[in-house]
């Protein structure tokens, strides 16, 4: 029997995760956990939501032992990095999970926790970090690295050898072009294009892209 597992969280993104988990059958999805009350015991997707993460502890004594942040991020994934660590240090086990019609290189590395979605293409020698998510149709390049707690957004090129700081979000369309540097806790809009390298925090938008004034003109602030 597959080990049972629970989704951090019950909105979009966890629903995402829990249909690919029903195709994959590579783990028993044993439910969701939610802060709002409203949804205690409800069902979705055929699984009940516990109530919030502090029931956490209980169901590791119940033989439910892995877990995956179904928590997505827009712009911020300090949220995500956080939950996180937080249910490491109460004892469960990260798991990653892969959509089959993703297309990833037996030379890929990819980190405990993360999450990559449909059609998504992770490349040679590419290295994906901790709790991160590739979102559909995102395609990571030969050679680059994708820091934990990421989110490339849904249909984000980065190309060969791109590095990407821990905690940064890739918007949805967003390209970024070869050897690119882009720092920890950046945050790079939709459909941007990248040509040059982006400083820690750094908030880039545009055609090309250009950094702004983090809280100021755009009103996002890292964690």
């Amino acid at each position: 029997m597959s080990a049972k597992l629970v989704i951090i969280g019950a909105g979009g993104h966890a629903r995402v995760l829990a249909e690919i988990l029903q195709i994959t059958n590579e783990f028993t999805l044993a439910g969701f956990t939610d802060p709002d009350p409203r949804l205690k015991d409800s069902i979705i997707q055929g699984a009940p939501i516990f109530g919030p993460d502090d029931i956490l502890p209980e169901l590791l004594n119940r033989g439910i032992q892995k877990f995956i942040i179904g928590v997505g991020s827009t712009g911020n994934n300090g949220h995500r990095s956080h939950l996180f660590h937080k249910i490491l240090e109460i004892g469960l086990q990260p798991v990653t999970i892969i959509h089959p019609t993703a297309v990833i290189s037996p030379r890929a590395v990819i980190g405990r926790g993360t999450a990559i979605l449909p059609r998504a293409i992770v490349n040679n020698q590419a290295q994906i970090g901790e709790n991160v998510i590739i979102n559909s149709g995102a395609i990571i390049e030969h050679d680059c690295v994708v820091g934990d707690h990421c989110h490339v957004a849904s249909g984000a090129c980065l190309s060969g050898g791109v590095r990407v700081g821990p905690k940064t979000f890739i918007g949805a369309g967003a390209s970024v072009i070869q050897n690119i540097r882009i720092g920890r806790e950046c945050l790079i809009g939709a459909g941007a294009a990248v040509v040059r390298d982006i400083p820690d925090q750094g908030a880039a938008f545009g055609v090309p892209a250009r950094i702004q004034e983090t809280g100021k003109e755009f009103p996002w602030k890292p964690s």
